[in-house]
């Protein structure tokens, strides 16, 4: 028997206390004309999503917490999905997932363009010295500004640690800067992709590393990531360089980096990813002045939030409407009988 209603249920960090959305626009416009989507808060906000949160609906759109295998059990037979808002799905088990068909959905290329504009925005703040040119005035050190004289970012090399849709548009964006051809570290990506964006291919991480100006993250965190840059990894580096961390914080070890920051090894270091979060008293890296730091939200915009919540949304909508939807993780649950069995149950 078919159900009337397809639920899908946001996690509560999408709401204030008053039960209003916290973000200007999350895409849940795509959902109106279509009167069997049901879109509502899960109730209570946990770190980790409970069974108890997810019963009764098909699928869970998820900002912030995790998703375990204890999260799914008991929700097999009606629970569709889950939706990451986002990219990342490091705090999704996905074997779980797959094992009790329920489809992964990421916000594919949603967030290229905001990603790869804060990357720039950080690359200029740390060879402008922007934080400590505007202390300088603040505190009426006006004369002290010669001390700090910047560079730009022309006739600089940036190496690229993983080239998904961010590393492609973040190329992409700095045409124009004079910067020399970037270095790019991808196993993952064929030589005709190097060509078509004019970029250098690196077959060891090293040489990057040593070659770079500036080192950015964009790979995800994984097995074969998880502490790819150490202690050996920064000393590779140049002193004058800059590390920018916009993937996930489990991919730098950071004692090594707080290390080579206060030991002036590098040059400095833009962090949006902690190993632990979220932060909720002083890190040690605030006693640093060769550091920028941001709450895991550095490319946060009203536009980001917008691309990721229309993107999501349409991937869920297609799915109540029996269409295969873009952004799937793990599609093999797609050859599952029995969850195509289940899905029959929902489609309009």
């Amino acid at each position: 028997m078919k159900s009337a209603k397809f639920s899908i249920g946001l996690t509560a960090d999408f709401y204030d206390e008053n039960g209003n959305t916290l973000y200007e626009d999350i895409g849940l416009d795509v959902f109106e004309g279509f009167d069997h989507v049901v879109a509502s808060k899960i109730a209570g906000h946990t770190t980790e999503i409970t069974s108890n949160q997810l019963l009764g609906h098909n699928i869970a759109f998820v900002l912030s917490p995790s998703v375990t295998a204890d999260s799914i059990k008991g929700n097999r037979e009606q629970l569709l999905a889950i939706s990451r808002f986002g990219v990342g799905y490091d705090n999704i088990d996905v074997k779980s997932c797959t094992a009790n068909d329920v489809l992964l959905l990421i916000a594919q290329g949603a967030v290229n363009r905001s990603v790869a504009e804060a990357t720039i925005t950080w690359m200029l703040a740390l060879t402008h010295h922007v934080l400590k040119k505007n202390e300088l005035v603040r505190t009426g050190r006006w004369n002290k500004r010669n001390l700090l004289m910047g560079s730009e970012l022309r006739d600089k090399t940036l190496g690229i640690i993983g080239f998904g849709g961010i590393g492609k548009a973040l190329v992409e964006l700095l045409n124009g800067f004079g910067m020399n051809r970037a270095l790019v570290y991808d196993p993952q990506i064929t030589s005709e992709m190097y060509s078509k964006f004019d970029v250098t291919k690196v077959k060891k991480i090293d040489d990057l590393l040593m070659e770079s100006d500036f080192v950015s993250l964009h790979c995800p965190l994984n097995e074969e990531t998880r502490g790819m840059i150490g202690e050996r990894q920064l000393k590779l580096m140049k002193s004058s360089a800059y590390l920018l961390n916009l993937s996930r914080g489990g991919i730098v070890d950071e004692d090594a980096l707080f290390n080579a920051l206060i030991n002036q090894k590098i040059s400095g270091a833009a962090i949006d990813c902690f190993q632990e979060e979220p932060i909720l008293s002083p890190h040690r890296f605030g006693t640093l002045d060769n550091v920028i730091l941001a709450p895991h939200s550095i490319a946060w915009t009203n536009e980001l939030f917008r691309d990721i919540g229309r993107v999501a949304c349409q991937s869920m909508l297609n799915l109540s409407l029996g269409k295969r939807p873009e952004g799937v993780v793990n599609p093999e649950v797609f050859e599952s009988p029995s969850f195509n069995q289940k899905w029959s149950k929902y489609i309009t």
